[in-house]
């Protein structure tokens, strides 16, 4: 067995990065693709690695000389790289391909070492490499039968997209048998591009023998090993967290992206926080029916929007702005604050985090255990007087809840000391005391004209209604001069037309709405009741849609959030947010099935 690795193209489209240098020599985590890709064939035993240069040519060979890689290695260089394509590089190796079993690879993937081992663990003689198609993947795909065999090879430019359940992706790595190059392979690869020219790919020598129906080559379907292909700059940012040095380094490269984790299309969300049972598919089929509309036509200006917000909420026009996401209200109220503003931690670090620490307040709730009342804010904050306070109800991220009674007591102890009032309620649907959704909620007229000036309440819509992806946010308050000054620093389209479109029809779903919150207020309650069964955690008590926890007996959140992140769950490593040396975690709710399917991996971890 030998390998024959094709790096003769330019890689125009990571720019800078290869300007001077071949595409395989960029860097991920430190070390090149080709010594990755090299290091891995050197372990296997190989008679040989064939390599096709062009691009930079010398330098790679240079460059690959300083490795001292065991296995033989040959060059091939392709000298008009600039204006051919693989499928002529792939023919200026065809004769070592008939010389001896192959293994055929792109210079500009990353893989781990299974990927490899599996292929030639296969006793099957020709195998192209691949895995199931998802979204973000682009290029050549095939469509399979039960027995491996490959009923269709599609190339990129041809992919229909609403197909894409039936696709797997070529990997772009081959296991070619000797006969199979010799008497199929190579004798196509010379008819086609005598007929074809060498601007080809040598994918499409495949599809035309898969089009024969010889069934010589078969698919060797990957089953969660990584990989990844590089094109650009966004491919080397995904690539650098799948293949970081450690788990440490893996897990802070992946949550340090801030979502996006549809890139990563295996892993479990239990991170980041949204409504798991909204919203329902019929509001998503009829979101999919004005897809084209939505995306080439532009959406109302801030008055309309401002008015499908007013009606939602059931408020007056002049009492509500919204926003892309309630981030972008937060920035722009807390820019409008002075003097000495209150916070209560552990919380929703955006709030201090668009204020002045030298004008920060800070109570921490750690010595309350997270559970703390209005009468322990008003305590804490008549010994440490300040102009504004910030509450987020139901906590981020210890889920700790102060009820309507608490809250009006607070109001009214925050106007007879002429202390502002900002009051983020984005969990608040999610309490379970026994109200309706319209009592729990601050955002009503009576309320906000009981209190005209200094009451805040900011809602973001993305969370509890389960579409963060479209960034809607408000703000509501009887304060009508900072409402017309937060409208006025905001763009006039600063929402998009899908999330106008949603506010638009979200009412006719209401009813929808009010059995998902309550599907997920059933569902928490027993996702809470089996973590309590978990030796090693501390479960506080939470009204939101996600849980806080304290791991004992000497575990490490950190060692816990990389053990689950190798069974590709994402949870929030809480330790260095609460900062008292104990060790911290939350989980969001989700399914019911995703959350047995972590419960059953942290019962793994505790043995």
């Amino acid at each position: 067995m030998q390998a024959v690795i094709l790096a003769a193209g330019m890689g125009k489209r990571l720019k800078n990065l290869t300007k001077y240098n071949t595409k395989c020599m960029v860097k991920v985590n430190g070390v090149t693709l080709i010594e990755r890709m090299l290091r891995i064939l050197d372990r296997k035993g190989l008679s040989r690695i064939v390599i096709v240069v062009g691009y930079e040519a010398q330098k790679l060979v240079d460059y690959i000389f300083t490795l001292d890689i065991s296995t033989p290695i040959r060059f091939i260089e392709n000298k008009v790289y600039s204006t051919t394509n693989n499928i002529y590089s792939l023919a200026l190796a065809q004769d070592h391909l008939i010389a001896e079993d192959t293994l055929v690879l792109e210079s500009d993937l990353i893989f781990e070492e299974s990927v490899i081992d599996i292929l030639l663990q296969d006793k099957r003689e020709t195998l192209a490499l691949v895995d199931k198609f998802e979204n973000g993947m682009d290029g050549a795909c095939m469509v399979l039968d039960e027995q491996d065999c490959i009923c269709d090879f599609i190339p990129g430019k041809y992919l229909k997209f609403s197909e894409k359940d039936k696709y797997y992706k070529t990997v772009n790595i081959y296991k070619f048998s000797q006969h199979f190059s010799k008497n199929t392979y190579v004798p196509f690869l010379q008819a086609y591009k005598t007929a074809m020219g060498n601007n080809e790919y040598y994918e499409s020598v495949i599809k035309l023998i898969v089009m024969l129906d010889t069934k010589e080559i078969r698919a060797k379907r990957l089953n969660g090993q990584a990989w990844y292909e590089i094109d650009d700059i966004q491919d080397l940012d995904i690539a650098s967290s799948l293949f970081a040095e450690n788990g440490v380094n893996k897990y802070e490269a992946i949550t340090k992206r801030y979502g996006g984790y549809w890139r990563y299309p295996q892993m479990m969300d239990f991170c980041y926080l949204v409504n798991p049972y909204y919203p329902p598919q019929k509001m998503i089929e009829e979101m999919k029916a004005n897809f084209e509309t939505l995306l080439t036509q532009y959406p109302s200006g801030m008055r309309v929007n401002s008015l499908l917000a007013s009606k939602k909420f059931g408020v007056n026009q002049d009492y509500i702005a919204i926003g892309n996401g309630a981030a972008e209200l937060i920035q722009t109220l807390m820019g409008n604050m002075q003097g000495r503003i209150g916070f209560i931690r552990p919380t929703f670090e955006e709030y201090p985090n668009r204020y002045c620490k030298e004008n920060s307040v800070y109570m921490s709730t750690n010595d309350l255990q997270f559970s703390y009342s209005e009468e322990d804010i008003m305590k804490f904050f008549h010994a440490n007087p300040v102009e504004v306070l910030v509450l987020v109800n139901p906590d981020n991220p210890s889920g700790n809840y102060i009820d309507m009674e608490g809250l009006k007591k607070l109001i009214e102890w925050g106007r007879k000391k002429n202390i502002k009032l900002i009051i983020d309620e984005s969990f608040v649907d999610f309490v379970d005391n026994g109200d309706l959704l319209e009592q729990l909620t601050l955002i009503s007229n009576d309320l906000l004209e009981t209190y005209p000036e200094g009451l805040y309440i900011v809602k973001s819509i993305s969370k509890s209604y389960g579409i963060p992806g479209i960034r809607l946010g408000i703000i509501a308050s009887g304060d009508k001069a900072m409402i017309r000054e937060i409208k006025s620093r905001l763009p006039i389209w600063n929402i998009n037309s899908f999330g106008e479109f949603y506010m638009q029809i979200e009412e006719k779903y209401h009813k929808n709405y009010v059995e998902a919150v309550e599907k997920m207020k059933s569902v928490r309650k027993e996702f809470m009741g089996k973590l309590k069964q978990i030796p090693y955690l501390r479960v506080i008590p939470s009204q939101a849609n996600y849980v806080m926890c304290e791991i004992i007996n000497g575990m490490k959140s950190i060692d816990l959030a990389c053990f689950l992140l190798e069974k590709n769950i994402l949870i929030k490593d809480l330790s260095a947010k609460v900062g008292d040396g104990k060790q911290y975690i939350r989980l969001a709710v989700r399914r019911k099935e995703e959350n047995e399917y972590l419960l059953a991996c942290l019962c793994e971890y505790g043995k």
